[in-house]
């Protein structure tokens, strides 16, 4: 029964596969259809890669398990980790001074699975509201912000074959100006028989559009200009439209090699296909030292049409007490060409 089912997994990873290829493959009508849906989904912050480990790696994540920031890139993931908890947090310096964060803590519920909670949030930094009249200035200030909620759960379904969900609410404001919408992601992670090689595929960010909404968009008007006739002081209202959130289908492989008792090398790749803007590649490399320290190297869009992103490379080092606790921090560099760069922290405990 055992290798049946192995199988069975197998044609199922294979067949997500397949679909997911078939959906990310471009054709010059796509191409055109694709450019022209650049910034037109909802969320946008959704598309921030979570954890420094994978920013360092050009964010190909899609199949290397053993990470919690898989409860962004692929939930199906989170079912390999290790120990009996892990929690980590994520800071960045975004582009135009943004603020970003991520959190995310993970636990197992015996045969049931793991379960998962995560937080993501990003943040403007409060600035005065200027107007015409007032340049430098009225009085008032505005803000905005981003964030997402969501709980996971994963499961091995055979020795080899994992699935994995995310359901996540979000919310986007600005100003007196909100929007709410929900979202699912789902994963799935395949291990073949030749050991260290894997793979992934998920869907991200499958829900409902978003439309803004709030009191700056309500005011009363006079229909005919002419305060001593007809109607006055209308109940009227700004009608802004709704938009998909970036839904994101991912496929990756993963393959982890042991040159020695102490050192491993892990080379990833993930094609990935948006419904906003044109296909591309991320791809990575991270080496490892005793599991204590990392070094890492990727790029990332390889193909996308006039990106800023490229190169990333980052640094590690996991160190604890055996079968107690271990310490994990973390370090990514992104360039962004023109705008510059952007670093990430990432400080985990795993139990």
């Amino acid at each position: 029964m055992k290798p049946r089912r192995t199988m069975r997994a197998l044609c199922i990873s294979t067949a997500v596969a397949v679909v997911l290829a078939i959906a990310a493959c471009p054709t010059h009508a796509q191409f055109d259809r694709s450019t022209a849906l650049v910034g037109t989904t909802s969320a946008q912050f959704l598309k921030i890669g979570a954890g420094a480990r994978a920013i360092g790696m050009g964010g190909a994540q899609t199949a290397v398990p053993g990470d919690i920031t898989a409860i962004y890139w692929n939930p199906a993931s989170l079912s390999r980790l290790p120990g009996s908890g892990e929690m980590t947090f994520n800071h960045a310096k975004w582009l135009a001074d943004v603020d970003y964060d991520f959190a995310a803590g993970v636990m197992p519920i015996g045969d049931l699975g793991m379960f998962g909670i995560s937080f993501t949030s990003l943040s403007v930094p409060e600035d005065i509201v200027r107007t015409e009249a007032f340049p430098e200035g009225d009085g008032r200030r505005w803000s905005a912000n981003s964030i997402a909620i969501g709980i996971s759960y994963a499961r091995n379904l055979t020795d080899h074959f994992s699935i994995g969900f995310n359901t996540k609410f979000v919310r986007e404001s600005i100003w007196n100006e909100s929007a709410n919408g929900f979202a699912i992601d789902v994963g799935a992670l395949y291990m073949f028989e030749l050991k260290g090689l894997t793979l992934g595929a998920a869907i991200t960010n499958f829900g409902s559009s978003m439309r803004l909404d709030g009191s700056d968009l309500y005011f009363n008007t006079d229909p005919n200009g002419d305060a001593g006739s007809g109607p006055n002081n209308i109940p009227s209202d700004y009608r802004t439209e709704a938009y998909a959130m970036p839904l994101t289908f991912r496929i990756g492989m993963a393959y982890d090699y042991m040159a020695s008792e102490d050192f491993r090398a892990t080379v990833a790749v993930d094609a990935t296909h948006p419904n906003d803007n044109t296909e591309y590649v991320n791809s990575g490399l991270e080496l490892s030292w005793k599991e204590i320290f990392f070094g890492r190297v990727g790029y990332k869009a390889l193909f996308l049409r006039d990106t800023e992103q490229g190169l990333t490379w980052g640094l590690g080092i996991h160190y604890g007490i055996p079968n107690v606790v271990l310490f994990k921090l973390d370090y990514g560099f992104a360039d962004y060409g023109r705008l510059k760069n952007v670093q990430f922290f990432s400080l985990g405990l795993r139990l």
